[in-house]
Protein backbone atom coordinates (compact mmCIF):
# COMPACT_ATOMS: atom_id res chain seq x y z
CA UNK A 1 0.00 0.00 0.00
CA UNK A 2 1.29 3.45 -0.92
CA UNK A 3 -0.35 6.88 -1.01
CA UNK A 4 0.07 10.51 0.03
CA UNK A 5 -2.43 12.92 1.56
CA UNK A 6 -2.38 16.40 3.08
CA UNK A 7 -2.43 16.71 6.88
CA UNK A 8 -5.65 18.77 6.87
CA UNK A 9 -7.52 16.24 4.70
CA UNK A 10 -6.50 13.33 6.92
CA UNK A 11 -6.89 14.90 10.36
CA UNK A 12 -10.69 15.16 10.78
CA UNK A 13 -11.64 11.60 9.68
CA UNK A 14 -8.68 10.22 11.64
CA UNK A 15 -9.74 12.10 14.80
CA UNK A 16 -13.32 10.83 14.51
CA UNK A 17 -12.32 7.22 13.75
CA UNK A 18 -9.74 7.23 16.58
CA UNK A 19 -12.34 8.76 18.91
CA UNK A 20 -14.37 5.54 18.74
CA UNK A 21 -11.36 3.42 19.73
CA UNK A 22 -11.17 2.66 23.46
CA UNK A 23 -7.81 3.11 25.19
CA UNK A 24 -8.03 -0.23 26.98
CA UNK A 25 -8.85 -3.15 24.73
CA UNK A 26 -9.11 -6.89 25.19
CA UNK A 27 -8.06 -7.44 21.55
CA UNK A 28 -4.88 -5.65 20.37
CA UNK A 29 -6.37 -4.99 16.92
CA UNK A 30 -9.16 -2.90 18.50
CA UNK A 31 -6.54 -0.29 19.46
CA UNK A 32 -5.85 0.14 15.75
CA UNK A 33 -7.54 2.02 12.94
CA UNK A 34 -8.10 0.18 9.66
CA UNK A 35 -6.65 1.99 6.63
CA UNK A 36 -7.98 0.77 3.27
CA UNK A 37 -7.07 2.16 -0.17
CA UNK A 38 -8.88 1.34 -3.43
CA UNK A 39 -7.79 3.54 -6.32
CA UNK A 40 -8.03 7.06 -4.94
CA UNK A 41 -10.65 6.13 -2.32
CA UNK A 42 -9.11 6.05 1.14
CA UNK A 43 -11.12 4.91 4.16
CA UNK A 44 -10.29 4.97 7.88
CA UNK A 45 -12.26 2.71 10.25
CA UNK A 46 -12.34 2.63 14.05
CA UNK A 47 -14.45 0.33 16.21
CA UNK A 48 -14.90 -0.92 19.79
CA UNK A 49 -17.27 -3.75 18.68
CA UNK A 50 -20.27 -1.64 19.77
CA UNK A 51 -19.75 1.44 17.59
CA UNK A 52 -18.03 1.60 14.18
CA UNK A 53 -17.05 4.74 12.29
CA UNK A 54 -15.77 4.85 8.72
CA UNK A 55 -14.31 8.10 7.36
CA UNK A 56 -13.86 8.41 3.58
CA UNK A 57 -11.31 10.57 1.74
CA UNK A 58 -10.98 11.14 -2.03
CA UNK A 59 -7.25 11.43 -2.80
CA UNK A 60 -5.92 13.74 -5.52
CA UNK A 61 -4.02 10.84 -7.08
CA UNK A 62 -4.45 7.08 -6.92
CA UNK A 63 -1.92 5.09 -4.92
CA UNK A 64 -1.09 1.42 -4.57
CA UNK A 65 -4.12 -0.47 -3.22
CA UNK A 66 -3.99 -2.29 0.08
CA UNK A 67 -5.29 -2.46 3.64
CA UNK A 68 -3.58 -2.51 7.04
CA UNK A 69 -4.34 -1.63 10.66
CA UNK A 70 -2.22 0.96 12.48
CA UNK A 71 -2.15 2.07 16.18
CA UNK A 72 -4.83 4.76 16.29
CA UNK A 73 -3.48 7.02 19.06
CA UNK A 74 0.10 7.02 17.80
CA UNK A 75 -0.96 7.80 14.23
CA UNK A 76 -3.23 10.61 15.42
CA UNK A 77 -0.50 12.09 17.64
CA UNK A 78 1.98 12.00 14.74
CA UNK A 79 -0.42 13.73 12.34
CA UNK A 80 -1.36 16.38 14.93
CA UNK A 81 2.31 17.16 15.60
CA UNK A 82 3.23 17.71 11.94
CA UNK A 83 3.25 21.27 10.54
CA UNK A 84 0.05 22.63 9.01
CA UNK A 85 -0.38 22.24 5.23
CA UNK A 86 2.23 19.47 5.20
CA UNK A 87 2.00 16.49 2.88
CA UNK A 88 2.16 13.00 4.42
CA UNK A 89 3.36 9.94 2.47
CA UNK A 90 2.41 6.44 3.63
CA UNK A 91 3.95 3.16 2.51
CA UNK A 92 4.07 -0.36 3.88
CA UNK A 93 7.22 -2.48 4.18
CA UNK A 94 7.48 -5.90 5.82
CA UNK A 95 4.51 -5.58 8.23
CA UNK A 96 5.47 -1.99 9.11
CA UNK A 97 3.98 1.27 7.90
CA UNK A 98 6.37 4.13 7.08
CA UNK A 99 5.12 7.69 7.41
CA UNK A 100 7.16 10.51 5.85
CA UNK A 101 6.56 14.24 5.93
CA UNK A 102 9.29 16.77 5.14
CA UNK A 103 12.34 15.68 7.11
CA UNK A 104 10.27 13.58 9.55
CA UNK A 105 10.08 9.79 9.26
CA UNK A 106 8.11 7.38 11.47
CA UNK A 107 7.86 3.60 11.39
CA UNK A 108 4.85 2.03 13.11
CA UNK A 109 4.03 -1.62 13.74
CA UNK A 110 0.86 -2.96 12.13
CA UNK A 111 -1.58 -5.85 12.43
CA UNK A 112 -3.25 -7.64 9.50
CA UNK A 113 -6.51 -6.16 8.21
CA UNK A 114 -8.01 -9.66 8.24
CA UNK A 115 -7.97 -9.53 12.07
CA UNK A 116 -10.06 -6.35 12.12
CA UNK A 117 -13.71 -6.97 13.10
CA UNK A 118 -16.54 -5.47 11.10
CA UNK A 119 -20.11 -4.79 12.17
CA UNK A 120 -22.41 -7.02 10.15
CA UNK A 121 -25.23 -5.57 8.07
CA UNK A 122 -28.75 -5.78 9.45
CA UNK A 123 -31.07 -7.40 6.92
CA UNK A 124 -34.44 -5.79 6.30
CA UNK A 125 -33.43 -2.38 7.62
CA UNK A 126 -35.99 0.43 7.64
CA UNK A 127 -34.51 3.42 5.79
CA UNK A 128 -35.32 7.12 6.18
CA UNK A 129 -33.61 10.34 5.10
CA UNK A 130 -33.48 13.50 7.24
CA UNK A 131 -31.50 16.72 7.23
CA UNK A 132 -28.39 16.69 9.40
CA UNK A 133 -29.46 19.80 11.31
CA UNK A 134 -32.84 18.17 12.15
CA UNK A 135 -31.18 15.04 13.53
CA UNK A 136 -28.62 17.14 15.42
CA UNK A 137 -31.44 19.16 16.95
CA UNK A 138 -33.28 16.01 18.06
CA UNK A 139 -30.17 14.72 19.84
CA UNK A 140 -29.06 18.11 21.25
CA UNK A 141 -32.47 18.68 22.80
CA UNK A 142 -32.67 15.34 24.61
CA UNK A 143 -29.17 13.89 25.19
CA UNK A 144 -28.65 15.56 28.58
CA UNK A 145 -31.48 13.50 30.09
CA UNK A 146 -29.86 10.12 29.36
CA UNK A 147 -28.83 8.06 32.38
CA UNK A 148 -25.07 7.50 32.85
CA UNK A 149 -24.57 4.15 34.58
CA UNK A 150 -28.04 3.07 35.59
CA UNK A 151 -28.64 -0.62 36.35
CA UNK A 152 -31.68 -0.23 34.11
CA UNK A 153 -29.33 -0.43 31.11
CA UNK A 154 -32.03 0.63 28.62
CA UNK A 155 -32.01 4.11 30.23
CA UNK A 156 -28.28 4.54 29.38
CA UNK A 157 -29.21 5.53 25.85
CA UNK A 158 -31.74 7.33 23.68
CA UNK A 159 -34.98 6.05 22.19
CA UNK A 160 -35.51 6.73 18.48
CA UNK A 161 -39.18 6.30 17.64
CA UNK A 162 -40.47 6.25 14.08
CA UNK A 163 -44.16 6.75 13.38
CA UNK A 164 -46.02 7.71 10.21
CA UNK A 165 -45.05 11.32 9.49
CA UNK A 166 -42.56 11.91 12.29
CA UNK A 167 -39.45 10.78 14.17
CA UNK A 168 -39.00 11.34 17.90
CA UNK A 169 -36.10 11.07 20.34
CA UNK A 170 -36.74 10.41 24.04
CA UNK A 171 -34.27 10.21 26.95
CA UNK A 172 -34.84 9.74 30.68
CA UNK A 173 -32.79 8.89 33.76
CA UNK A 174 -35.84 8.17 35.93
CA UNK A 175 -35.89 11.67 37.46
CA UNK A 176 -36.45 13.73 34.31
CA UNK A 177 -37.54 13.14 30.74
CA UNK A 178 -36.79 14.94 27.47
CA UNK A 179 -38.70 14.48 24.22
CA UNK A 180 -38.24 16.12 20.80
CA UNK A 181 -40.10 15.50 17.54
CA UNK A 182 -39.42 16.29 13.88
CA UNK A 183 -41.45 15.68 10.74
CA UNK A 184 -40.17 13.22 8.13
CA UNK A 185 -41.19 12.86 4.51
CA UNK A 186 -40.12 9.21 4.14
CA UNK A 187 -43.24 7.02 4.28
CA UNK A 188 -43.32 4.90 7.45
CA UNK A 189 -46.27 2.56 7.82
CA UNK A 190 -45.82 1.30 11.39
CA UNK A 191 -44.21 2.28 14.71
CA UNK A 192 -40.52 1.38 15.05
CA UNK A 193 -38.38 1.68 18.20
CA UNK A 194 -34.58 1.63 18.56
CA UNK A 195 -32.48 2.44 21.66
CA UNK A 196 -29.08 3.86 20.74
CA UNK A 197 -26.49 3.46 23.55
CA UNK A 198 -24.97 6.56 25.15
CA UNK A 199 -21.60 6.24 23.38
CA UNK A 200 -23.34 5.82 20.02
CA UNK A 201 -25.40 8.95 20.65
CA UNK A 202 -22.33 11.06 21.49
CA UNK A 203 -20.28 9.76 18.54
CA UNK A 204 -23.15 10.37 16.11
CA UNK A 205 -23.55 13.90 17.47
CA UNK A 206 -19.87 14.62 16.74
CA UNK A 207 -20.46 13.84 13.05
CA UNK A 208 -23.50 16.05 12.55
CA UNK A 209 -23.43 19.70 11.49
CA UNK A 210 -26.04 22.46 11.36
CA UNK A 211 -25.92 22.46 7.56
CA UNK A 212 -28.56 21.32 5.08
CA UNK A 213 -26.74 18.11 4.18
CA UNK A 214 -28.78 14.92 4.37
CA UNK A 215 -28.16 11.83 6.44
CA UNK A 216 -29.59 8.42 5.61
CA UNK A 217 -30.64 6.39 8.66
CA UNK A 218 -31.00 2.62 8.46
CA UNK A 219 -32.81 1.00 11.40
CA UNK A 220 -32.01 -2.71 11.55
CA UNK A 221 -33.00 -5.38 14.04
CA UNK A 222 -29.92 -4.80 16.21
CA UNK A 223 -28.04 -1.92 14.53
CA UNK A 224 -28.53 1.71 13.57
CA UNK A 225 -26.50 3.01 10.64
CA UNK A 226 -26.11 6.65 9.61
CA UNK A 227 -24.65 7.39 6.16
CA UNK A 228 -23.31 10.89 5.49
CA UNK A 229 -21.33 12.24 2.54
CA UNK A 230 -17.91 11.45 4.05
CA UNK A 231 -18.75 9.13 6.95
CA UNK A 232 -20.62 5.95 7.75
CA UNK A 233 -21.56 5.42 11.40
CA UNK A 234 -22.86 2.11 12.76
CA UNK A 235 -23.86 1.29 16.33
CA UNK A 236 -25.33 -1.72 18.03
CA UNK A 237 -28.67 -1.06 19.67
CA UNK A 238 -29.54 -1.66 23.31
CA UNK A 239 -31.53 -4.87 23.62
CA UNK A 240 -34.29 -3.79 25.97
CA UNK A 241 -37.72 -2.18 26.25
CA UNK A 242 -37.83 1.56 26.80
CA UNK A 243 -40.40 2.74 29.39
CA UNK A 244 -43.78 3.95 28.12
CA UNK A 245 -42.89 7.64 28.19
CA UNK A 246 -46.47 8.71 27.44
CA UNK A 247 -47.49 7.54 30.92
CA UNK A 248 -44.83 9.80 32.46
CA UNK A 249 -46.13 12.97 30.78
CA UNK A 250 -48.22 14.85 33.40
CA UNK A 251 -51.87 15.17 32.43
CA UNK A 252 -54.41 17.67 33.71
CA UNK A 253 -52.06 20.28 35.15
CA UNK A 254 -54.17 23.35 36.04
CA UNK A 255 -51.43 25.79 37.04
CA UNK A 256 -49.78 27.41 34.02
CA UNK A 257 -46.83 29.72 34.52
CA UNK A 258 -45.30 31.84 31.74
CA UNK A 259 -41.82 33.28 32.40
CA UNK A 260 -38.90 34.85 30.56
CA UNK A 261 -36.64 31.90 29.77
CA UNK A 262 -33.26 33.64 30.15
CA UNK A 263 -34.29 35.45 33.31
CA UNK A 264 -35.54 32.21 34.85
CA UNK A 265 -32.40 30.29 33.86
CA UNK A 266 -30.07 32.93 35.35
CA UNK A 267 -32.11 33.08 38.57
CA UNK A 268 -31.93 29.29 38.96
CA UNK A 269 -28.17 29.35 38.23
CA UNK A 270 -27.58 31.94 40.93
CA UNK A 271 -29.73 30.11 43.48
CA UNK A 272 -27.88 26.87 42.67
CA UNK A 273 -24.62 28.35 44.01
CA UNK A 274 -25.87 27.96 47.60
CA UNK A 275 -27.82 24.74 47.13
CA UNK A 276 -26.75 21.47 48.75
CA UNK A 277 -23.91 20.16 46.56
CA UNK A 278 -25.19 16.59 46.78
CA UNK A 279 -28.95 17.02 46.37
CA UNK A 280 -29.05 20.37 44.47
CA UNK A 281 -32.50 21.16 45.87
CA UNK A 282 -34.33 24.46 45.35
CA UNK A 283 -37.74 25.33 46.82
CA UNK A 284 -40.17 27.22 44.57
CA UNK A 285 -42.99 29.34 45.98
CA UNK A 286 -45.55 30.32 43.37
CA UNK A 287 -47.97 33.16 43.97
CA UNK A 288 -49.98 35.47 41.73
CA UNK A 289 -47.54 37.17 39.36
CA UNK A 290 -44.45 36.12 41.33
CA UNK A 291 -42.12 33.10 41.57
CA UNK A 292 -39.76 32.94 44.56
CA UNK A 293 -36.95 30.38 44.69
CA UNK A 294 -34.97 29.55 47.83
CA UNK A 295 -31.89 27.33 48.13
CA UNK A 296 -30.13 26.24 51.36
CA UNK A 297 -27.07 24.20 52.20
CA UNK A 298 -25.74 22.42 55.34
CA UNK A 299 -23.59 25.49 56.18
CA UNK A 300 -26.82 27.40 56.93
CA UNK A 301 -26.30 29.61 53.86
CA UNK A 302 -29.29 30.71 51.79
CA UNK A 303 -30.02 32.17 48.38
CA UNK A 304 -33.34 33.77 47.45
CA UNK A 305 -34.40 34.92 44.00
CA UNK A 306 -37.66 36.47 42.84
CA UNK A 307 -38.90 36.74 39.29
CA UNK A 308 -42.10 38.22 37.85
CA UNK A 309 -44.20 35.64 35.98
CA UNK A 310 -47.57 35.43 34.29
CA UNK A 311 -49.65 33.41 36.77
CA UNK A 312 -53.01 33.96 38.41
CA UNK A 313 -53.82 30.69 40.24
CA UNK A 314 -53.52 29.47 43.83
CA UNK A 315 -50.24 29.58 45.75
CA UNK A 316 -48.03 26.49 45.48
CA UNK A 317 -44.79 25.36 47.11
CA UNK A 318 -42.71 22.64 45.44
CA UNK A 319 -39.07 21.45 45.42
CA UNK A 320 -36.85 20.45 42.46
CA UNK A 321 -33.29 19.51 41.61
CA UNK A 322 -32.16 22.90 40.29
CA UNK A 323 -29.60 21.35 37.90
CA UNK A 324 -32.39 19.56 36.02
CA UNK A 325 -34.30 22.82 35.54
CA UNK A 326 -31.17 24.70 34.37
CA UNK A 327 -30.42 21.91 31.85
CA UNK A 328 -33.89 22.21 30.30
CA UNK A 329 -33.83 26.00 30.14
CA UNK A 330 -30.43 25.80 28.47
CA UNK A 331 -31.70 23.81 25.46
CA UNK A 332 -35.16 25.36 25.02
CA UNK A 333 -35.53 28.09 22.41
CA UNK A 334 -37.70 31.20 22.37
CA UNK A 335 -38.01 34.10 24.81
CA UNK A 336 -40.70 32.54 26.99
CA UNK A 337 -41.05 29.19 28.72
CA UNK A 338 -44.26 27.61 29.96
CA UNK A 339 -44.37 25.54 33.16
CA UNK A 340 -47.45 23.43 33.86
CA UNK A 341 -48.00 22.11 37.41
CA UNK A 342 -50.86 20.56 39.37
CA UNK A 343 -49.69 20.13 43.01
CA UNK A 344 -46.56 19.89 45.18
CA UNK A 345 -46.22 16.12 44.63
CA UNK A 346 -46.54 16.07 40.84
CA UNK A 347 -44.00 16.54 38.07
CA UNK A 348 -43.65 19.82 36.19
CA UNK A 349 -44.05 19.99 32.41
CA UNK A 350 -41.77 22.50 30.64
CA UNK A 351 -42.16 23.58 27.03
CA UNK A 352 -41.75 26.56 24.75
CA UNK A 353 -44.64 29.00 24.97
CA UNK A 354 -44.83 29.18 21.18
CA UNK A 355 -45.63 26.02 19.25
CA UNK A 356 -42.52 23.97 20.04
CA UNK A 357 -41.38 20.45 19.20
CA UNK A 358 -39.88 19.63 22.62
CA UNK A 359 -41.41 18.60 25.93
CA UNK A 360 -39.62 18.15 29.27
CA UNK A 361 -40.72 16.55 32.53
CA UNK A 362 -38.93 17.01 35.88
CA UNK A 363 -39.99 15.10 39.00
CA UNK A 364 -40.34 17.02 42.28
CA UNK A 365 -38.07 16.62 45.34
CA UNK A 366 -39.03 16.48 48.99
CA UNK A 367 -37.13 19.30 50.73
Amino acid sequence: MKFSVTRETLLKPLQLAAGVVERRQTLPVLSNVLIRLQGNNLSLTGTDLEVELVGRIMLDAAGEDGEITVPARKLLDICRSLPEASNIAFSTDNQKIIIKSGKSRFTLSTLPATDFPSVEDSPGALEITVQQKELKRLIDRTAFSMAQQDVRYYLNGMLFELKPGHMRTVATDGHRLALCTCLISTPVTSTHHAILPRKGVMELLRLLTDGNGEVKLLFGGNHLRAILADFTFTSKLVDGKFPDYDRVLPKGGNKRVLANRDELRLSFSRAAILSNEKYRGVRLHLASGLLTMVANNPEQEEAEEQIAVEYTGDTLEIGFNVSYLVDVLGVLGGDKVQLTLSDSNSSVLLEESEIGDSVYVVMPMRL
